[in-house]
Order: structure tokens, then C-alpha cells, then sequence
């Protein structure tokens, strides 16, 4: 589906590089398709030799001869890369935006380009395990749909939402929740060195029991409070740990996580970054 297809990747970084990996690593793209933007000389020679792809310093070439145009670059950035694109995006091309907080809309506006992408991949992708949500605009073909899924997913799984609303809430749910994991594998493992295991052992132990936690969640399909339920024995140490935990107010606090980072997510929507053009409005 994506072989005969050319890549334009405007900015290469963590995400961006992840993006590139995933296609080539599952053989659904050759490297002479893949062309990579980055005004950095040691990244564009870093990227090549590494994937033995096309580098360039001239997003805007770039995003002339591709069909899928993949914007990859940090959105403090956008208000100086995107008037370079304005007008260079071919009418047949899918535009694909990986940028957290930027709004279908306003790349709409800012392009002059109506056959856009809003995707949100999250860090696992960096190893094939991303969680993706994903929108469109109406202007994007059922075929450009069916190739941005084959792209996507080879970050991992991805999710296609037909409102573009529920992309902020899966921002918030698949996006920052690698954040959190870490904190609390963090957390326990810290814990783990606090009762006497070295650092290698409890990172061991914990990482272990958290992973086999996770995938017989995901496969037993019973309700997460039967799981936990059946890990629990009456006046058990599960037992004794979670009323710890409880009295702690964990639940709480993640809730209120969960909500603070989503107020703030809609706020970044809000911070409409593309440029404006017109008399008056430089």
C-alpha cells in the first residue's frame, strides 16, 4: 500500500526518527522514499547512516515531491516553518501532523491544504509499542485513510476518532501516560532499593512483574477489579499495601493528573499558532 508512496518528513526528531524506523523496520517503505528534514548537518548525516534515507535542509523541496508530507517538528517552531510550506504541499498529497495542541484548522488555514492528518503517537512507538489516535478531515480519501492506518501502525496500534475532540483525550490517555508509568515504576523501584534489593535487581523485579501485570490485563479480558481482586487476600500484604495506598489518596491524584494535563492540553488548542496573512495581520 505505501511502497510506491514518497515520505517527507519536515523535522526528524525523537518521534519523527521513531516514525521513519517503523516503516522501514517493517518493510512497508524503501529508504530512497523516505526524505528527512533538519537544519542540524550532524543529524541529517546521523539519520542517513543510520537508515539510508534522504536528508535535506529545505523543507520546502522537500515537501514538494512527496506524496505523504509528515510534520514531525516541535510546535514552538510552527509559526517559522509552516509560511515555508504554505502553497508547496501538492493538492494530491496527505499531510500528516504528529504536533501536540495544533488543531486541524489551523494547519488548514496555515497550509492552504485541505487533506490533513492529526495523529498523536506516544514514546513507546520509539520501540513499536506506540498507542496512536488518530483523525481527518473530510477531504482525506478513504485510500489516504487506509495509508495513514498502515503508517501508524507501524508504530504499534493505532485508533482512528471521527471528532477531532476525543484526539485531546487520547492525548491525554495514551500521550502522558508513559509519564506516569515511569514515575511509578520509578517510585517502586526506589522502594525496592529502600527495603535492601540493588538498584539491577529491583529495576528486574519491578519491570518484570509490571510488563506480565500489563499483558494479562489486556488478554484474560475480566474487569481490572477481579484482577486485583484475586491478587488480594483478606489481612494479605496486597491487602495491607493497597489501604496504604488508598488512604494515600492515589486514586485521587491520578484523577487529578489525568484532568490537569487535559486543561492543559486544551489550552495549548487553544494557543492558535499558524500564521496569519492579509493586510493588518502581520
Amino acid at each position: 500500500m505505501l511502497r510506491d508512496l514518497t515520505f517527507a518528513f519536515v523535522g526528524a526528531g525523537t518521534m519523527g526518527e521513531a516514525m521513519i524506523a517503523g516503516l522501514l523496520q517493517k518493510q512497508l517503505v524503501s529508504p530512497d522514499r523516505i526524505l528527512a528534514t533538519t537544519p542540524r548537518a550532524e543529524r541529517r548525516e546521523a539519520l542517513a547512516a543510520r537508515h539510508g534515507i534522504r536528508t535535506s535542509a529545505d523543507n520546502r523541496a522537500a515537501a514538494a515531491e512527496a506524496d505523504v508530507v509528515v510534520l514531525a517538528f516541535k510546535p514552538q517552531v510552527l509559526p517559522q516553518v509552516l509560511p515555508t510550506l504554505r502553497g508547496a504541499v501538492s493538492p494530491e498529497a496527505t499531510v500528516i501532523s504528529i504536533l501536540a495542541g495544533v488543531t486541524l484548522a489551523s494547519f488548514r488555514e496555515g497550509l492552504g491544504h485541505a487533506a490533513i492528518v492529526r495523529a498523536l503517537p506516544n514514546t513507546p512507538a520509539q520501540i513499536g509499542e506506540g498507542m496512536t489516535v488518530w483523525t481527518a478531515t473530510p477531504e482525506v480519501t478513504q485510500e489516504q485513510r487506509d495509508e495513514a492506518a498502515a503508517m501508524l501502525g507501524a508504530l504499534g496500534r493505532e485508533l482512528y476518532v471521527a471528532d477531532e475532540k476525543y484526539i485531546d483525550m487520547g492525548a491525554e490517555l495514551s500521550g502522558t501516560i508513559p509519564a506516569y508509568c515511569f514515575l511509578v515504576l520509578e517510585s517502586l523501584v526506589d522502594a525496592g532499593v529502600h527495603l535492601g534489593f540493588s538498584r539491577r535487581m529491583a529495576e528486574e523485579l519491578v519491570f518484570q512483574a509490571m510488563h506480565g501485570s500489563v499483558l494479562l490485563a489486556m488478554q484474560s479480558g475480566q474487569h481490572l477489579a477481579e484482577l486485583r481482586n484475586r491478587v488480594t487476600s483478606p489481612g494479605g500484604a496486597s491487602a495491607a499495601a493497597l489501604y496504604a495506598m488508598e488512604k494515600g489518596g492515589l486514586r485521587t491524584a491520578m484523577a487529578d493528573g489525568v484532568w490537569a494535563s487535559y486543561r492543559r492540553i486544551q489550552e495549548l488548542g487553544n494557543e492558535d499558532p499558524a500564521p496569519r496573512t492579509g493586510p493588518g495581520k502581520g
